[in-house]
């Protein structure tokens, strides 16, 4: 079948969107039909090679949409579902996943290349194979993805907006409750406020900390930051830091989290520094992983026994965390809408990055309009 995406070829190019063609399901994959998509900063690293993945490569990696077909052997979901993608996938049976690291699930060592677990591909244009960004390929109307990839939600959400808890939503939030082991009465530390910071904030604000101190040079992500459990913004680190040695009577931070948009030696440092003795640091942005971007002196580490640890997918579970979310959005008690500051269609992706680089956005979301395949469920 055919389906229209947006396509990244090379680093430094845009996005160019296309006629391609879609494979039918194999055995445990299904066909989805894309209500929405995340514009996730993730696939901007991409276009700037940040993150170098295979290319030609179908970009997108939260999406959420319904279910038009499924592979053989699919026994976890049918036609007519409503489900969220997670970017990382869960097999259920490997190392990680039988010890409770579904997040570090083997068949996620792949979803940069964007091939399917059994190493194929199904998009193709002009008899070349096309990965898909996180084994989704989120920017197409449709794809075949593994059944490994789609949580099955309640028909009722509205997917244009619950389609963050695919990525930003669950990562942010996780980084403070789960990589963070926030506190009742803690003092947070955050860094870089953009789509995957802000849930970071309501996070540690959910988790009970008493100071959660947000930090970004814009002042719209600090007045965001405010209105969703910040409880102090600051613009730069420097100020950071005074504000939170008068917060805690110079004890310091008991928790820091990186989240900007890149990460460099000097956010790692200041928040090294801003921590208590026996504090930690959580990584969840990304950088070159080509590159050495960290140095610290170690003596801090050992005489304060303080520790630097990294996080994907907020160390959380996907299987287990997005219905989480999904539950803790129904009970008003996690802000979804108020994250997506624009909308967009699949045409205008790359206007959506510039917006995002600008600085613009908390969040964009691309909604889809395609009509289901004759016989399809609505």
């Amino acid at each position: 079948m055919k389906t229209r995406a947006a396509v990244l070829r090379a680093v430094g190019e845009p996005f160019e969107i296309t006629e391609i063609e879609l494979d039918e399901p194999k055995a445990g994959e299904v066909l989805i039909r894309f209500v929405a998509a995340g514009l996730c900063h993730s696939d901007e690293h991409l276009r700037h090679g940040d993150i170098v993945p295979r290319f030609p490569i179908v970009g997108g990696h939260e999406g959420a949409g319904i279910i038009e077909k499924v592979g053989p052997g699919v026994t976890r979901l049918e036609p007519g579902d409503h489900v969220i993608c997670s970017f990382l996938p869960v097999c259920g049976h490997c190392r990680w996943c039988s010890t409770g690291r579904s997040n570090l699930c083997d068949q996620g060592a792949t979803i940069l290349d964007g091939m399917l677990p059994d190493g194929t591909y199904r998009f193709h244009h002009n008899g070349e194979d096309l990965g898909g960004m996180c084994m989704l390929g989120t920017f197409s109307e449709r794809a075949v993805i593994s059944e490994n990839s789609a949580v099955k939600v309640d028909d009722d959400l509205p997917l244009d907006k619950v389609v963050l808890i695919g990525c930003g939503v669950p990562t942010g939030w996780g980084s403070a409750v789960h990589a963070a082991a926030t506190e009742p009465g803690d003092t947070i530390a955050i860094y870089g406020i953009g789509g995957i910071g802000i849930n970071t904030v309501q996070g540690a604000a959910l988790a009970g900390a008493r100071n959660v101190v947000a930090i970004d040079p814009l002042p719209n992500k600090r007045e965001a930051a405010e209105q969703l459990g910040a409880t102090h913004t600051c613009e730069t680190p420097e100020e950071a830091q005074e504000l939170i040695q008068e917060l805690t009577r110079g004890v310091g931070a008991d928790k820091a989290i990186i989240t900007v948009g890149v990460v460099d030696a000097k956010v790692v440092s200041d928040a090294v520094t801003a921590i208590r003795k026996g504090g930690t640091v959580v990584i969840t942005g990304l950088a070159d992983p080509t590159k050495t971007n960290i140095e610290l002196n170690s003596a801090m580490l050992t005489l304060f026994e303080k520790t630097v640890k990294g996080s994907l997918f907020g160390s959380g579970d996907p299987f287990n965390d997005i219905p989480k979310m999904v539950e803790l959005y129904q009970s008003g008690d996690l802000k979804l809408d108020e994250l997506i500051t624009t909308f967009y269609t699949l045409d205008e992706v790359n206007q959506g990055y510039e917006d995002l680089v600008a600085g613009k956005n908390i969040r964009g979301v691309i909604r889809f309009d395609t009509p289901p395949l004759e016989g399809a469920p609505a």
